[in-house]
């Protein structure tokens, strides 16, 4: 095994699948980074072996500070995991859009800079990989979550972008695309603002898609734990090359070729069947 892409800096590891990857990758050998808005979350990495810092990819001298720290002890980051994200959930019309640029900030353009300030020191060494962690959400889309699916499409077109144009320096950038992940993610969705409004013409609406979102995390054939996408993400890492993208769980893979085999009409099929009350 070659570690030639160490060390590792990863965002959002206070929980999940943040967290996942940066105890796996620690156990496989690397030097990992781990990142938190509030680093007493991440003692037990720490206790593990992880440089711990905090990190905050809405802040631009939080971001710069962080891969500042890397590249002082190492001269470049080996691997940037942009893993940093959230749900902000909502019907188009009734979504509060100030949420949506914070979700926007976080989601898209905290990935974005983080990938800014790494690509530098990653040309210079003439090697480097990032990993941008999507969703199957970016290749499908559920009702009343359209601002979610909307940052992660984004994060699709960026990567797709970003693969073609660092290849010629060594850099290589895969996306990761879980599909219903076991974390804290669908506490995160329900709690938004604008998806508990009983007043609400989408009512009913909102209530089916929480109980089918209820039902999805909560079965053991459609959603997995977070250590599985860590596996995928160490798959990557020591890939040479790694895959343009990655889907994680079965039903991510069903889903997404359901969509792209059936077309529009298909899957509006689908969707008004599995949320009809």
């Amino acid at each position: 095994m070659t570690l030639r892409r160490n060390p590792v800096l990863i965002t959002g590891c206070s929980t999940g699948i943040g967290r996942a990857s940066a105890d796996l990758l620690l156990k496989a050998g690397y030097t990992v980074y781990a990142t938190a808005r509030r680093p007493e979350t991440l003692v037990e990495l720490a206790a593990a072996g992880a440089q711990i810092l905090a990190l905050d990819v809405t802040n631009e001298e939080s971001m710069a500070a962080a891969v500042a720290e890397v590249e002082r002890a190492h001269g470049h980051v080996g691997t940037l995991i942009n893993n940093a994200g959230y749900g902000e959930y909502g019907t188009v019309e009734e979504t509060d859009l100030d949420a949506v640029r914070t979700m926007f900030e976080t989601n898209v353009f905290g990935l974005a800079r983080m990938t800014q300030l790494v690509l530098p020191g990653m040309r210079a060494a003439g090697t480097g990989l990032i990993v941008n962690i999507g969703s199957m959400g970016g290749r499908i889309t559920f009702p009343v979550g359209g601002y979610y699916h909307a940052t992660k499409y984004a994060v699709e077109g960026i990567t797709d972008a970003l693969r073609n144009e660092v290849r010629q320096f060594g850099i290589d950038v895969t996306l990761i695309e879980p599909g219903p992940i076991r974390t804290q993610f669908e506490d995160t969705i329900n709690t938004s603002a604008a998806v508990g409004n009983s007043q609400s013409p989408y009512a009913d609406l909102v209530a089916k898609v929480q109980e089918v979102n209820a039902g999805a995390y909560d079965s053991k054939l459609l959603s997995v734990g977070p250590e599985a996408v860590a596996k995928t993400i160490l798959k990557a890492v020591e890939s040479d090359p790694p895959k343009a993208r990655y889907l994680v769980t079965a039903a991510a893979r069903t889903m997404v070729h359901a969509r792209r085999l059936g077309g529009d009409l298909v899957w509006d099929a689908i969707i008004a069947r599995q949320f009809a009350r």
